[in-house]
């Protein structure tokens, strides 16, 4: 009989080693036959749920131009007429309009060298938040929900992905990795609120069952288990006390201030909440970054909303001793390009663009990678989106190699290929 002593279970950043597993599980149990290796896998998987880790995307819908964001060039015409400003990395400017973004740079690696060669909305987002590029017959399930597929807690009370706002969806990987979306933040969700008291719901649930039991015995077990599935996930969130995680009446005004009173503050807000609450994959959207005109006036006001509640979010994390365990990705599905169109805007640019990350040990306060002076190429460390996703993967302690089965046995990995950028973790 094999003796399993989490106290001296040594886990690493890259997960749980087998030597050290080893160590922790009687060998004799393994030798036997009574636990494999693979069992130990699981139980490895079943560690990894249990500390609790979450991934946080900022994400700016349409394409953030680099140029006014976090790669200014002020010494060239490309640059246009954006100002630069000083970080708390040192000699590291971003633009103006970025000031407590700025402050908490320390904390924040910054990929200036992100490169791709998908310059259309649809297909650009979908690669990203899938790790695959567009394919008429296969629909991937999202990044976020893959990655909780793999360390949610199912015995949480909360989704496993929330959404503020639309994001990809889990596909094939079933409800229980389904977004949760919300659009207001910081209220009760509409559908979220018992309709009767407790007693009266879970009798009305006993129905159910009942009802459903015999539409079973019928011939109807695959609906029925699929419809009773998403009954359950439903009924145990309307029942639940976490639901105040998503209600802000306990949450002081000081705070919310730091935020800032938009939608995306309070989208942050929101998503710090639900870190607290053991929730794997939040995903926050800005709207109104596709500039092909007024560029400067539009990115402004943007940044008016998002600098706050980005810089708030890091900081609340970091003091809440949270950051460790939480990765936070800000970017979007491409930039815009070097020259300034005759609207005053910027078109598509994929093949230089800049995003950050933060947290889950990786290492902040450092540039990885550079654009050329005039914006126009990558000049050196270039980062693709596998490339990116694989080492979030990594800060997650998630395998980017792993496969799930498609309902027509097709095994397909989190990401397609792709490298980790080891300099972030160094």
């Amino acid at each position: 009989m094999f003796t399993y002593r989490h106290d001296t279970l040594s886990v690493t950043r890259g997960g749980l080693s087998r030597r050290s597993l080893l160590k922790s599980l009687s060998f004799g149990a393994l030798a036997t036959g009574v636990l494999s290796f693979r069992d130990a896998l699981t139980l490895q998987a079943e560690e990894l749920r249990r500390q609790g880790r979450s991934l946080i995307v900022l994400w700016m819908q349409g394409g953030p131009s680099q140029f006014e964001t976090f790669d200014p060039k002020p010494k060239h015409e490309n640059g246009g007429e954006t100002k630069t400003i000083q970080t708390a990395i040192p000699g590291v400017q971003i633009a103006e309009g970025w000031e407590k973004m700025a402050g908490v740079m320390n904390e924040v690696a910054l990929i200036r060298s992100m490169t791709n060669k998908e310059g259309n909305h649809q297909r650009a987002t979908y690669q990203m938040h899938t790790g695959y590029v567009p394919s008429g017959s296969v629909k991937h399930p999202g990044f976020g929900s893959a990655v909780a597929h793999q360390i949610a807690d199912p015995e949480n009370d909360l989704p496993a992905v929330v959404s503020i706002g639309p994001t990809q969806g889990a596909g094939f990987l079933g409800v229980d990795f389904e977004p949760f979306v919300v659009n207001n933040p910081g209220q009760l969700p509409s559908n979220v609120g018992a309709p009767v008291a407790d007693t009266r719901m879970n009798r009305r649930l006993g129905l159910l069952g009942q009802l459903e039991g015999e539409f079973r015995e019928r011939g109807a077990e695959v609906g029925v288990e699929n419809h009773r599935q998403l009954y359950d996930k439903a009924s145990k969130l309307v029942l639940s006390p976490e639901t105040k995680a998503f209600d802000f009446k306990d949450e002081p005004a000081e705070v919310q201030a730091r935020y800032g009173d938009s939608q995306f503050g309070r989208g942050c807000l929101l998503a710090r909440r639900l870190v607290e609450h053991g929730v794997s994959y939040i995903e926050v959207r800005s709207n109104g970054w596709d500039t092909h005109q007024d560029n400067f006036d539009t990115i402004k006001r943007n940044a008016s909303q998002v600098d706050p509640a980005g810089a708030a979010l890091i900081a609340d994390l970091k003091e809440r001793g949270l950051l460790e365990k939480t990765v936070v990705l800000w970017t979007g599905e491409f930039g815009r390009t070097p020259r300034v169109n005759p609207r005053g805007g910027r078109d598509h640019y994929p093949r230089v663009f800049n995003s950050w990350i933060a947290g889950g040990g990786i290492k902040g306060g450092q540039v990885i990678g550079a654009s050329t002076a005039d914006g126009t190429a990558v000049d050196h460390t270039p980062v693709t989106v596998p490339d990116l996703l694989s080492s979030i993967c990594k800060a997650m302690q998630v395998d980017p190699t792993h496969e799930n089965i498609s309902p027509l046995g097709r095994p397909m990995k989190i990401v397609d290929g792709g490298n980790v950028v080891e300099e972030l973790f160094s």
